[in-house]
């Protein structure tokens, strides 16, 4: 796997016990502790051990370098992973509401009104209002929107395997275990104590 300059610290490298692993977790520190040292103040130094141990800053890479591998694999498609998840849960629970949307994606309403915009642009969804509230839209999947769908999924699984490959076998239920944990722990939590 080959990252965007952006992405270096997260191409594949062979670790201590000299089996190279590809995937994304699999990072190049040795190199740039090297180059750092060799040209960073301590102060820089710092900042990089605190990022280096950062949830926030490592989710956020790792979600980089995840849609990095999607969009490689899903190629001229255009369809980006959060459109993809609208795929899949409309497909799941046809004629949801955007609001309905919101709460199963965890997208945000502006967001995803936007996204819905496009999606019905391209033809892969319709917007009706819903009979029971004039101000909600219910959203269907279209036949295109179904096509790319079934499309989409496989490209979806092998980004998966790909993504949890960088892992040991042992670590990775452990790791979509801690996932779904920081999520449920913050889904919990009032909008504004989040």
């Amino acid at each position: 796997m080959t990252c965007s300059p952006r992405r270096a610290m997260f191409a594949p490298v062979a670790p201590a016990d000299g089996r190279e692993r590809p995937g994304l977790w699999a990072c190049q520190t040795q190199h740039i502790e090297r180059a750092m040292k060799r040209h960073a103040t301590p102060a820089t130094l710092a900042t990089l051990d605190r990022l280096a141990r950062s949830p926030i800053h490592l989710l956020h890479r790792a979600g980089q370098c995840a849609e990095d591998l999607f969009h490689a694999e899903i190629k001229d498609r255009d369809l980006t992973p959060r459109q993809l998840a609208v795929l899949v849960t409309v497909a799941r629970t046809e004629g949801l509401s955007q609001t309905g949307l919101v709460a199963r994606t965890g997208i945000d309403r502006s967001t995803l009104a936007d996204i819905v915009r496009r999606m019905q642009k391209k033809g892969l969804l319709q917007r009706r209002r819903t009979k029971e509230d004039a101000r909600a839209y219910a959203v269907r999947l279209t036949g295109e929107g179904r096509r790319a769908l079934r499309a989409a999924e496989p490209v979806a699984k092998r980004v998966d395997v790909r993504i949890l490959e960088a892992l040991p076998a042992r670590r990775r239920g452990q790791f979509i275990d801690a996932l779904t944990a920081i999520v449920a722990a913050f889904e919990k939590q009032p909008p504004d104590a989040r």
